[in-house]
């Protein structure tokens, strides 16, 4: 994975992150964790999968939208882990 891009932590929100991608004009965010050790990836598309779902609040957060063994975490959204 390349390692250079906008880093973020699991707790921005859905929409934060979309407006991040689209000032940095960029298709994907680097997730990092306290360490600032970069654990994945979530791309613009996953991201307005979820904002575009029944089940989207403002509250979900990016760490949400990424389940723990490809399971969701936000019921009725797909899962996005692969």
């Amino acid at each position: 994975m390349d390692v250079s891009g906008p880093r973020v932590v699991g707790d921005m929100t859905v929409e934060v992150a979309l407006s991040v991608m689209a000032s940095a004009r960029v298709g994907y965010l680097l997730l990092c964790d306290d360490d600032e050790q970069c654990t994945g990836a979530i791309t613009r598309a996953q991201l307005a999968a979820v904002r575009d779902s029944s089940a989207y609040t403002d509250r979900i957060r990016v760490r949400d939208v990424l389940g723990a063994g490809g399971h969701d975490r936000v019921t009725g959204v797909p899962s996005l882990v692969g």
